[in-house]
């Protein structure tokens, strides 16, 4: 293959093999690496309470408060209007936003019982199952009205 068609070949691929990514910048793009975030810390404190991890007190402690933190995060990068056709979010986000606020607010709540747990209990698996589970639940019942899987 001559030289030229290489090099056109090469540019052509390059070029779009940056389409169909997503910006990390826009607002798609940040809600999509909070919620990995949360998903990686739900997992793993989640993981140390059904004994996929072994359970560690102080670092189950740590992931409640960083998912608490993360927790009130994605909502603000939800824009008025919905700005991608590539997202799993539903319309209904944009319809129902008066719902879709609620239930982040109850993930919240949830998210915010969970560290108060960690502190007023003792680290168990046993003890912290239940608002492990609130917490499970909470994002569940989003998804479940909200989020095209």
């Amino acid at each position: 293959m001559p030289l030229k068609t290489v090099s056109l070949f090469l540019l052509v691929t390059i070029g779009l093999s940056g389409c169909g990514g997503v910006d990390p910048n826009s607002p798609l793009g940040q809600r999509k690496a909070i919620f990995k975030q949360m998903l990686k810390t739900s997992e793993d404190i989640g993981g140390m309470l059904r004994g996929r991890l072994p359970f560690d007190g102080a670092k189950f402690a740590e992931g409640a408060v960083k998912l608490d933190g993360l927790a009130h995060e994605p909502w603000k990068h939800f824009p008025a209007v919905r700005e991608s056709e590539h997202t799993s979010a539903k319309d209904a986000v944009w319809e129902r936003q008066a719902r879709f606020q609620d239930l982040a607010r109850a993930l919240e709540t949830r998210t915010g019982e969970l560290v108060v747990a960690t502190q007023q209990l003792q680290l168990s698996p046993a003890t912290m199952i239940p608002p492990m589970n609130n917490v499970e639940d909470a994002c569940d019942a989003c998804h479940k009205e909200f989020r095209d899987h």
